[in-house]
């Protein structure tokens, strides 16, 4: 498949320079951080949440899980996990479970681990099962823009 069209269509609009990295397909992101050599805290592993607000994504690093309390109070509305099929609505050009942390492609709001703002290139899914997309950290935090950010992940 390939990086989601919506993705490719928003880095090109705000002049992202950006790798495609392609790898094989893993059970999860820890595992493709392990086989590229990646230290996981650089890959940014994106989860749907639907709260009182709507649907949102959350980005965390790939060694982590989130913390759906600690979230829940910094956004203060509650909050789960969206369920599949939600996930498949959402997200039409994305392989399930391959989400990018981009909300604006997809007119989500975002929030983010603080963690992973502090990394100096991020890596992430581009859509599907077998590219990453990898960019500067820089770059991240300028997309990541106004987003909520905090900590709202532990490490597994």
């Amino acid at each position: 498949m390939g990086m989601s069209v919506k993705l490719f269509t928003y880095l090109r609009e705000n002049n992202v320079d950006y790798e495609e990295v392609r790898h094989p397909r893993e059970v999860s992101t820890s595992r493709i951080a392990e086989r590229l050599h990646v230290p996981g805290d650089r890959l940014a592993k994106a989860v749907l949440i639907k709260g009182d607000s709507g649907y949102r994504i959350a980005v965390i690093p790939s060694t982590c899980k989130l913390d759906l309390a600690s979230l829940s109070h910094m956004l203060d509305e509650r909050i789960g996990l969206a369920t599949e099929a939600e996930i498949e609505s959402c997200f039409r050009d994305c392989d399930a479970g391959a989400l990018p942390p981009l909300g604006e492609p997809y007119g989500m709001k975002v929030c983010y681990d603080d963690a992973v703002a502090m990394q100096p290139e991020i890596y992430f899914e581009a859509g599907d099962h077998k590219t990453l997309v990898h960019m500067s950290g820089a770059d991240f935090a300028r997309l990541m823009g106004d987003a909520s950010h905090g900590t709202i992940a532990r490490h597994m």
